[in-house]
């Protein structure tokens, strides 16, 4: 189950997700903290994650490279600012250019793990975003890795 809401505020658009797991919050959790599981859901249908850093720990960063099944490869990034294991998980991200060190624009993403008799209620916010268009995009990104993070939790569980 997802639902989506999307808003405009004075400081940019957000993007906040609802989604549930049939599984518990340590390994949801999990799944979001350690590359061995991230390899198996991040990015969109069909992509395939061919590296996966994450120095997991407030301060510490993550860069996650994910690639089309064109061949194409885009690098997502950024540092953790706040874990607290299995509840909550805060976040920047930024997509990486293609010059070395050039990144894009930098927003935050919250994560609320809420465990409702064994399951996980998955709450994600991201923000700022400068356009609707933008927010929209990442939307339609995080609804795609949640499909698939819920079919590697099924697995997984």
């Amino acid at each position: 189950m997802s639902t989506a809401q999307q808003a405009g505020t004075q400081a940019g658009y957000e993007l906040v997700i609802t989604r549930s797991f049939d599984a518990p919050r340590r390994l949801v959790f999990a799944a979001w903290a350690k590359p061995e599981h991230q390899v198996h859901w991040m990015g969109l249908k069909d992509f395939t994650v061919p590296s996966c850093d994450i120095d997991f720990r407030p301060g510490g960063s993550y860069r996650t490279c994910i690639r089309s099944p064109e061949g194409n490869e885009v690098v997502l990034c950024g540092t953790y600012r706040e874990i607290v294991e299995p509840s909550r998980l805060v976040f920047t991200f930024a997509w990486e250019g293609k010059a070395e060190g050039e990144r894009g624009s930098e927003s935050l993403v919250t994560l609320d793990f809420i465990e409702i008799d064994g399951k996980t209620r998955l709450v994600l916010r991201q923000a700022p975003f400068p356009t609707a268009d933008e927010r929209d995009g990442h939307n339609n990104g995080w609804t795609q890795a949640l499909d698939r993070l819920d079919a590697y939790m099924r697995q997984a569980a």
